[in-house]
């Protein structure tokens, strides 16, 4: 066992102080479905309902022992390594600054405040996270406070790490293959140092979002770079820049071996989750399950892990969530149609659509002295291949449309 190993180890006996292993849970439905023997690493299960408080634990206490004088502690986050950072403050009786975005949901800034208590002070700056993180570290300067990191530093790393301890514990062996998030590569390094280092034979998946591939483009570049964009919708992994220190551990990762989800199909997966298991899981948490349908047959008889890696999911998205699902099913689609400003040619139009289709929106203002003008229309089906029907039924008929479901500028202003 390599010293990095050992310190994982010492980690996941020393957070027994603060909760019990999460749950590694059979999945049925998954396992039916994928011919496999499909296990669900539970850390939407923890007491702040993600990893991240391991690392934050372990961070802090490595940083005790050295330092044992040290009252004041700094991050910047405006989600799960806030409400890691909180939790582990009022713990260890230790004086937290959280910094977070003015633009943080209040949701997450009350659920950050109970976790902390006391123990904790929140406060907000900036509009981006640019400026939140810039803020954090000049206090950190003039206040002596110690500054945790999310991701890129050895102690979150281990801390991070002790999801593998307590898996193969519970699984009784090393599974065929772990399947893990990434997002800056604290928990993807952590564990891929961990295993490596106790000679376990179980290959790594990794999985990161698709407007968030940020080790993907490292791989790619053979260095972290940082993404000219990120889609935020995974907010627990949508990192523009994967750690230099998480980088070093994953540089040698075949590229084969880190998948991408599309975060529409992500939304599909977190339905699936809610609805047929009742598992609440935020979008970096499905990222893992929603990768199974990449792997396919390759999993067939095997045992997959799956690290569940937060449920802190606000429901007021879950309207988001059913549209981007239905778009991404093909069972929802959005287009702009010129249509004849006379009477009678809305109704011609309505003619058109079948059964199974309901018109979801519409949106139309007549203009004079126009022979045509544009409207706005959202359209369900029961089926995606009703789609291909209407649309040729339009073009007979002279309609002429455009599709703009997948244009994402149009569909981010005008949807």
């Amino acid at each position: 066992m390599t010293g990095f190993a050992g310190n994982v180890r010492r980690a996941a006996d020393a957070m027994r102080d603060l909760f019990p292993p999460t749950p590694l849970l059979r999945n049925a439905f998954l396992s039916e479905r994928f011919g496999a023997g499909i296990w669900l690493k539970r850390e939407d299960l923890s007491p702040v309902r993600s990893y991240k408080i391991r690392g934050a634990f372990n961070a802090i206490s490595k940083h005790l022992a050295a330092h044992p004088d040290q009252d004041s502690f700094v991050c910047a986050s405006a989600g799960n390594h806030a409400q890691g950072v909180a939790y582990v403050c009022r713990h260890l009786n230790r004086h937290g600054t959280i910094f977070m975005p003015v633009t943080t949901p209040k949701q997450k800034i009350a659920k950050t405040q109970v976790f902390g208590g006391d123990a904790i002070e929140i406060r907000l700056v900036g509009d981006y996270f640019d400026d939140t993180l810039a803020a954090a570290q000049a206090f950190c300067a003039t206040s002596g406070a110690h500054f945790l990191s999310p991701f890129d530093d050895l102690d979150v790393m281990e801390g991070q790490a002790s999801v593998a301890v307590e898996l193969i514990e519970q699984l009784g062996s090393a599974p065929d293959r772990l399947v893990l998030p990434v997002g800056g590569g604290g928990l993807s390094s952590g564990v891929t140092a961990y295993l490596a280092g106790i000679g376990a034979p179980t290959r790594l998946k990794l999985v990161e979002p698709a407007g968030g591939a940020s080790l993907s483009a490292a791989l790619k570049a053979g260095e972290p770079v940082t993404l000219p964009r990120v889609d935020n919708f995974v907010d627990g992994a949508a990192v523009a820049r994967i750690g230099d220190a998480p980088f070093e551990v994953l540089r040698q990762t075949d590229p084969g071996d880190v998948l991408i989800a599309p975060e529409n199909r992500i939304c599909v997966t977190i339905q699936e989750m809610l609805n047929i298991e009742g598992i609440v899981l935020e979008p970096a948490g499905a990222l893992t399950i929603d990768a199974l349908v990449d792997l396919g047959a390759v999993i067939r008889g095997q045992t997959i892990v799956c690290v569940t890696s937060g449920g802190n999911f606000d429901f007021e998205r879950l309207p988001e969530v059913a549209e981007r699902a239905m778009r991404y099913r093909g069972v929802k689609k959005y287009f702009i149609l010129r249509l004849p400003q006379r009477p009678g040619a809305l109704k011609d139009f309505l003619a058109l659509l079948g059964p199974d289709q309901d018109i979801a929106r519409f949106e139309y203002l007549k203009k004079s002295a126009r022979n045509f003008g544009s409207v706005l229309i959202g359209i369900e089906s029961g089926a995606p291949e009703s789609f291909d029907t209407l649309f040729a039924q339009m073009t007979e008929r002279g309609f002429a449309y455009r599709d703009i479901t997948e244009d994402e500028v149009l569909a981010e202003f005008m949807i």
